[in-house]
């Protein structure tokens, strides 16, 4: 068998992958950036399922982890004890999610404040979804005494302390944006306002995101777009928050899970095939940053991370 002879995984990967071989290891000696993003536990046993995840991805050595708000806030406490956690039982970046829905200026204030005395050195800004029967993709209405939107929360943030801060884009609209143009000029506000980085949302559809890049560079935006990953097995659920974040759905991603309920290890061999693949086209484009959305799940993401060349090294948890 030649040096150059296809493995069992790559076949595989050939096999499930409409978009074309995974680069080969050994192909690019640069290891791409990685950052995860968790969310705060509900329960023990959520906790103990968290925790099991960090442990199996911290080794990896992520660049930073993201820990998120619940709708209208609404995990606030649970969110920083989360983070405190990582802070003092790891040695992993965290990164505080911070949102402005339903809160008063003065109280996202404290929170940016507790955090940074922390030791919390990466905000992520974002607007947040509304609180209740809204959810994702629910009408937005700010209070009067807070903070409008994400552009508003950016700028106080980094009057508040010397953050990085790291906001969101949407590469195939936001769900209440009239158009990519005006995402883009929110985008360029939030620049403007003291974002450092932009994290999209999670996306199938490789070319509508390179569009987008297009034009985010056109319009003069330089700070570092990080793709969001999401590596997701259970075709249902997927087909829900594609539908409320406005995120497409290709008609193949629905082919290949086609007939497959009953079925999970063959679904999650084609959600790393799938999310790899195209890691792995945008690597050809030119980047070297990924931001994978876990849902607390480690398997998924830690096999995807293989695949690209990333090793463990040694880190405390």
């Amino acid at each position: 068998m030649t040096g150059s002879a296809l493995s069992l995984s790559e076949a595989r990967t050939l096999l499930l992958s409409p978009l074309g071989p995974v680069a080969r290891a050994g192909q690019d000696a640069s290891r791409p950036r990685i950052s995860f993003e968790f969310f705060p536990p509900k329960s023990e046993e959520s906790e103990a399922s968290l925790w099991q995840a960090v442990s199996r991805l911290a080794p990896l050595r992520p660049e930073f982890v993201s820990v998120t708000y619940g709708a209208g806030g609404s995990t606030r406490e649970r969110t920083h004890r989360t983070v405190q956690r990582i802070l003092a039982e790891t040695d992993l970046a965290p990164a505080a999610h911070v949102t402005c829905v339903e809160a008063n200026r003065s109280d996202v204030d404290a929170v940016i404040d507790a955090y940074r005395e922390a030791g919390v050195r990466h905000v992520v800004a974002l607007r947040g979804d509304p609180p209740g029967a809204a959810g994702i993709g629910g009408a937005y209405v700010p209070r009067a005494d807070g903070y409008a939107n994400a552009t508003e929360l950016t700028a106080a943030i980094a009057r508040r302390g010397d953050f990085e801060i790291s906001v969101g884009c949407y590469p195939e609209g936001h769900p209440e944006s009239p158009s990519i143009d005006h995402d883009i000029e929110v985008l360029k506000a939030k620049v403007d306002a003291g974002a450092t980085r932009a994290i999209s949302q999670f996306f199938f559809d490789i070319d509508a995101f390179l569009r987008f890049r297009d034009r985010v560079r056109a319009a003069g935006v330089t700070i570092p777009l990080i793709p969001g990953i999401m590596p997701v097995s259970n075709f249902a659920g997927l087909r829900r928050m594609c539908g409320a974040c406005g995120t497409s759905l290709p008609d193949w991603l629905a082919a290949h899970f086609e007939g497959l309920d009953e079925d999970p290890e063959t679904r999650k061999l084609i959600a790393a095939s799938v999310a790899a693949e195209i890691c792995a086209r945008l690597q050809e484009e030119g980047f070297a940053d990924f931001h994978f959305y876990t849902l607390n799940r480690a398997d998924l993401v830690y096999a995807i991370c293989r695949v690209l060349g990333v090793r463990e090294t040694k880190a405390t948890v």
